[in-house]
């Protein structure tokens, strides 16, 4: 007679994935203490990329509530790290797995090819941040990885489910945001149309501290879980995952606190081209364009899209100004914003490429 099985709770079960979870994420820690050194300059080259994407995408998440006057730019910038932080407790992981596997091939992950991608993501970003233009830090990581795969293995390194969802989402994000941007100000007009413009006024000046904070979890859990990514790919490399395809907790903590603090040193510049220059914006028009963004990026989240925060908020401020007229978004600025956006994954993988490559002439392994 066959034994029966003991009817096993849920909860035991899933006490025990999350005990599970715990141990490797110590062990992971233990681990690094015993890491090769370059294993180590990996992972504080990409926390050094993550910190750059703070401030470098810090407009992004502050331009419409400073351009309004709701909040002091330098508490502003404090309000979104806050916020960046918090994301880690709130989505998962799809955007993480999408960049640390969906990409390239995983099988062709080593250091130079990792230290060539986040050399022509860090570079990109910082040559439009100098200028002040509202590129992609998402696109220029992608960019990166990219250039770097097709250095080492030409087209056969492209995994082209993942690079195409997120190539589609480049053109896909920027007009969500305008469409729900311009249907979040429409539909807020119509609820408010017989109230005074100072109850409106007054009331989205508290409402965009709701909105400002949403947008930032939004920030948070897409950019951030990017470079968790590009560190499991690190880890894999380095044989130091233990045979598990689990992104240890520790290095998304590690991840979410780098773009904290590097948002807490948000750029002005960035800021007054997104939030003062496409068009002029009050507290309703902020909230209506923060509300749309957020909406876009948890949906981006949690379909593992690695989108880009700029494009998104880029395409919502402009829905919102259109509501307006469409003589009312300067239109010559956001042509400028474009054409970052054009080149940005070739550039980023032009960069990424040619370090790949000198990394190789050098006889770097």
């Amino acid at each position: 007679m066959p034994a029966r099985m003991l009817p096993t709770s849920s909860k035991v079960s899933s006490s025990s994935t999350a005990s599970m979870s715990a141990s490797a994420d110590i062990l992971g820690i233990v681990q690094l203490w015993h890491a090769p050194l370059i294993v180590l300059l990996l992972i504080f080259v990409a926390l050094a990329f993550d910190f750059i994407n703070g401030f470098h995408d810090a407009a992004n998440s502050i331009a419409t509530v400073v351009s309004t006057r709701v909040l002091t730019p330098r508490i502003a910038v404090y309000w979104a790290a806050a916020f960046n932080f918090l994301a880690v407790f709130v989505f998962g992981t799809a955007v993480a797995n999408t960049i640390g596997k969906g990409i390239i091939n995983v099988t062709l992950l080593d250091y130079p090819l990792v230290f060539a991608a986040l050399a022509g993501a860090i570079v990109w970003n910082l040559i439009t941040w100098h200028f002040g233009l509202p590129s992609s830090s998402s696109h220029a990581l992608v960019g990166g990885l990219v250039g770097a795969g097709l250095s080492k293995a030409g087209l056969s390194a492209l995994e082209w489910s993942g690079l195409s969802k997120t190539l589609v989402f480049i053109v896909v994000s920027p007009v969500l945001g305008l469409v729900l941007g311009f249907f979040f100000m429409v539909l807020l007009a119509w609820i408010f149309r017989r109230s005074t413009p100072r109850y409106v006024d007054a009331l989205f000046r508290r409402g965009q501290l709701l909105s400002a904070a949403l947008y930032s979890l939004g920030h948070g859990g897409n950019d951030a879980q990017k470079t968790a990514g590009i560190i499991f790919g690190i880890l894999a490399a380095a044989r130091m995952l233990g045979g598990t395809d689990h992104i240890p907790f520790w290095v998304l903590l590690l991840c979410h606190i780098a773009m904290g603090l590097g948002t807490a040193f948000g750029g002005w510049r960035i800021v007054k081209t997104m939030g003062m220059k496409i068009t002029k914006l009050k507290p309703v028009g902020g909230f209506a364009a923060e509300t749309a963004g957020a909406t876009t990026l948890a949906i981006n989240a949690v379909a593992g899209i690695p989108a880009s925060t700029t494009h998104v908020i880029t395409g919502a401020i402009v829905g919102v100004g259109a509501t307006t007229k469409l003589s009312a978004v300067r239109w010559g600025v956001a042509g400028r914003i474009v054409w970052a956006w054009v080149l940005t994954i070739p550039a980023a993988a032009g960069v990424a490429g040619m370090v790949w490559y000198i990394l190789y002439v050098c006889g770097v392994q």
